[in-house]
């Protein structure tokens, strides 16, 4: 059985983009394939400015304020980024589904793959499992992969650094 790759995994991906931007198609390769992608053509310079000029894109999709607007500008995605979906074998993969047309480049792969996983993300834990971090300096986004679908911090750095903050908060208001 071939795991589809719409999902958790492309969701991380975006995030990690969206908070240190590629500077370079070479960087923007080597963090598609360390995130398990598989590059099949060159990747050059439009790949890397489409990919720029998707992150705020998706961005909105976090920040927006309600489930309906976040559902609109996702369905946007997909409209521009993905196509209907179809059974493929390429590659010596095995058998499974694309949301994306043939013959696009790294970055058009990568819009869909986040475009159809962010859906799949939201539709299946909740659509309120985006956000920014909680930690008033940071701001990243994030997916929520919590079970509880709690989260409120990027990462536990930021969780950490938060609660010592409170807690020397706590601590200066119990002192005369």
């Amino acid at each position: 059985m071939q795991q589809n790759p719409y999902g958790e995994d492309p969701v991380r991906l975006i995030v990690d983009l969206a908070a240190t931007p590629p500077r370079s198609p070479e960087e923007f390769t080597e963090r598609c394939v360390a995130a398990g992608m598989a590059i099949d053509r060159p990747v050059g310079d439009e790949d890397l400015a489409e990919i720029l000029e998707f992150i705020p894109c998706w961005l909105a999709v976090v920040d927006a304020d309600t489930p309906e607007r976040r559902a609109a500008l996702l369905n946007e995605l997909l409209t521009t980024s993905s196509a209907h979906p179809r059974l493929t074998d390429h590659a010596d993969g095995g058998w499974h589904i694309h949301y994306r047309a043939d013959g696009l480049g790294l970055a058009g792969v990568v819009r869909a793959v986040v475009s159809v996983g962010t859906a799949l993300h939201l539709t299946c834990r909740g659509m309120d499992r985006l956000g920014r971090c909680a930690l008033a300096e940071c701001g990243r986004a994030y997916g929520d992969f919590t079970r509880g679908g709690r989260q409120r911090y990027c990462s536990p750095t930021c969780a950490n650094r938060d609660a010592v903050r409170r807690y020397r908060v706590r601590q200066a208001a119990q002192k005369p």
